[in-house]
């Protein structure tokens, strides 16, 4: 276990901007404000100033894929921001009881609050529910537990939102093109997140009479299923005007496949946001002008949460005293327009 302890007392936004929260101080406790303002004036709200000592317990999986790294990431370099932050760090494991042993660990540390981003959420709820009855907050992160007691917050992404956003964008750029066709490269299907990203990206189209989805294709979120399943579709499909690919890992095989077949009459939209994409899309010279953001910043908003839990505070910008049980990052779309500004947050 890792013992990380914050060095500097700064604030960067970025990342609670991406869960709709800003975590900045705008509540006043000047005496020359007058007695009649409202109750809420007087707790003051979040933000980058020293306040009371927090420990943070850290428990993610392991980091066996780029966007779990970037989460683990995010996290360690949010917690350096702040020099009343503690941050207790475990191993990380993809194997439940191991975790499950973790955060007990943790909670029998006494941490102030917990950050949980599960391998199971399922499985791990009973522990949730131990630190919950410990009084020890939990900020769940990204994978729910299935009980709501086992868990203060949640913060985590919006698959539906992911291929809403994809199809408008897809739609947008297509809706002059008559009977225009489009393809889908799901990700796991007995994932229920990649059943939400089809069902929101389904959705969306329905907004576009003009365009008909003619063909999908599940791959497993690895460069090789990406490459070999796109090879498949490529081969179907002798012509198309859009690709909606919901991962980034598996879109560097599927932009080989398409290399291989020489294809280049159509556009491509990516999904979660990795720096492979981002540079591709500034670089312009391939079909890949979009994706959509499933951000790991969140990982980032979830310790500003915890803090604020630590110490008793709510978030600006909000009129209640505490935060939000439940916090969803907004998906948003990449293009190049504004893709320098979300490089800084692309993962390898």
């Amino acid at each position: 276990m890792t013992k990380l302890t914050s060095r500097r007392g700064l604030f960067f936004g970025a990342a609670a901007v991406s869960a709709g929260a800003v975590l900045t101080g705008c509540t006043s406790n000047d005496p020359d404000d007058g007695g009649d303002k409202a109750a809420a004036d007087t707790r003051p709200a979040a933000d980058d100033r020293p306040g009371k000592q927090v420990t943070i317990g850290y428990a993610g999986p392991q980091a066996d894929h780029g966007w779990l790294n970037a989460v683990n990431d995010n996290a360690h370099k949010r917690a350096e921001k702040y020099s009343d932050v503690t941050l207790e760090v475990t191993e990380g494991s993809n194997d439940t009881a191991q975790q499950i042993g973790q955060i007990e660990t943790l909670i029998n540390k006494k941490v102030d609050v917990l950050v949980v981003l599960p391998a199971d959420g399922k499985a791990l709820t009973q522990v949730g529910l131990k630190a919950m009855r410990a009084g020890i907050p939990v900020v769940n992160l990204d994978r729910i537990f299935n009980s709501p007691q086992a868990y203060r917050c949640w913060v985590g992404g919006d698959n539906y939102g992911m291929g809403l956003n994809a199809a408008h964008y897809i739609g947008e750029k297509l809706k002059d093109t008559p009977d225009a066709k489009v393809i889908e490269l799901a990700g796991l299907d007995n994932l229920e997140l990649t059943q939400q990203r089809t069902k929101g990206f389904d959705d969306g189209l329905k907004n576009y009479p003009n365009i008909k989805k003619v063909a999908r294709q599940a791959a497993e979120f690895t460069v090789e299923s990406g490459q070999a399943k796109m090879a498949q579709l490529l081969q179907a499909q002798s012509s198309f005007d859009a690709l909606w690919n919901h991962d980034d890992d598996q879109g560097v095989g599927a932009l080989r496949a398409i290399e291989q077949a020489g294809r280049d009459d159509f556009l491509m939209v990516g999904g979660a946001g990795a720096l492979s994409a981002f540079q591709a899309i500034k670089a312009d010279s391939g079909v890949l002008k979009a994706t959509v953001l499933y951000p790991p910043t969140m990982a980032a908003s979830a310790i500003d949460l915890a803090r604020a839990l630590g110490q008793g505070k709510g978030i600006s910008g909000l009129a209640e005293f505490e935060i939000p049980s439940t916090v969803t990052c907004y998906s948003a779309v990449v293009d190049k327009e504004n893709v320098d500004q979300y490089m800084p947050t692309g993962f390898k």
